[in-house]
């Protein structure tokens, strides 16, 4: 068992990483359903949502069942972070997590996510102000260092966890790497085996199948794993590893019938959640991610992406069902590799 606060997860357990424009509640039911143990929220602006912006609020929603959760902040001003942390655990979430990782331009010109990798003490400062204004299990989420030269995590992960996190997460690449060349576990195995950490190590970067999560798991010995790309589109990831753990043996890949229950799923909750219009157009990205792979499908995609309403779109996936009855093929799952190309589908 992994504890986290009051928050018990299984041993070895496996998180959804946040995403943004990905990780909604939608997203995260057919995580949770697929096994994953945790999730968490898209990352939202601590001084958005202090502002009171109706987009950042709406971040904050939970679906019921969801549980455990965690709601993650970024943002560089103490203050603004601390009064978002008070917010947050308005709402009741399970967790409450910082981002010191994020890489994009506009993020880090803001002096928030990674560029706060450039200035240690101010992350511990921000932390702190994170932990003294919430009851909440205080995380975090960060990377390696800034570039090649700072990557100082061993000092840093000792440092947060003295300002008071209950569990670290980290991502195997520098700010300067963006997302490019490969993950390095190296360091992220180093902070689990320090003999001063007491809490939670969690690895990320690069996870896309179940034979390399388990892998990772025993080389570096962190306590779980956080995965996210490869959970775009293929959610069944989360239920492979957890099948090669347990008897050693791969889990089938999802049947075509899996797949279109996923799509159901999916499309009911972004209609609970967006509406009817935003909803169905909040689907038009997803369809091609759940059943790419499968032979011919794009003619099938084209048509559910341009359809007005859920019944048609439930005809449709009917008639997917009935071209596709006793198929046996292999669909190619979604891999860091061939992502975008499905995602221009």
């Amino acid at each position: 068992m992994v504890t986290i606060g009051k928050i018990n997860l299984p041993g070895r357990p496996l998180l959804l990483a946040p995403m943004e424009d990905v990780s909604d509640p939608p997203f995260r039911d057919v995580c949770r359903s697929a096994g994953a143990d945790l999730t968490f929220t898209e990352f939202i602006s601590g001084e958005s949502l202090v502002r009171g912006a109706i987009s950042s609020r709406r971040k904050l929603d939970i679906f019921e069942g969801e549980r455990p959760v965690g709601i993650q902040l970024y943002g560089g001003d103490e203050d603004s972070l601390a009064m978002a942390a008070a917010i947050v655990e308005a709402t009741d979430p399970n967790l409450l997590d910082i981002n010191f990782g994020c890489p994009v331009k506009g993020v880090v010109r803001r002096g928030a996510g990674a560029s706060v990798l450039r200035d240690p003490d101010r992350m511990v400062r921000l932390t702190q102000a994170c932990v003294r204004a919430t009851s909440l299990p205080v995380t975090v989420k960060t990377r390696l260092g800034w570039d090649e030269n700072s990557q100082n995590i061993v000092d840093v992960a000792e440092r947060l966890q003295d300002a008071g996190i209950r569990a670290l997460t980290i991502h195997g690449r520098t700010r300067c790497q963006l997302y490019k060349g490969t993950a390095d576990w190296t360091l992220i195995g180093a902070v689990k085996n320090n003999p001063r950490m007491h809490i939670p190590i969690f690895g990320n970067g690069d996870i896309d199948s179940a034979q390399k999560a388990l892998e990772y798991l025993n080389r570096y010995g962190v306590d779980g794993i956080m995965i996210g790309r490869a959970a775009i589109g293929y959610p069944w990831i989360f239920r492979e590893i957890k099948h090669l753990m347990r008897t050693g043996r791969p889990h089938p890949p999802p049947t075509v019938d899996e797949r279109l229950a996923v799509c159901r799923r999916h499309l009911a909750g972004a209609l609970a959640w967006n509406g009817p219009k935003q909803g169905l157009f909040e689907m038009r990205g997803r369809y091609a991610r759940y059943l790419g792979g499968l032979p011919d499908i794009t003619r099938f995609v084209q048509r559910l992406v341009r359809l007005p309403d859920a019944g048609a779109v439930e005809a449709v996936l009917q008639e997917i069902g009935a071209a596709y009855r006793g198929y046996t093929g292999e669909a190619q799952p979604i891999t860091l590799v061939n992502y975008h190309e499905h995602c221009a589908l």
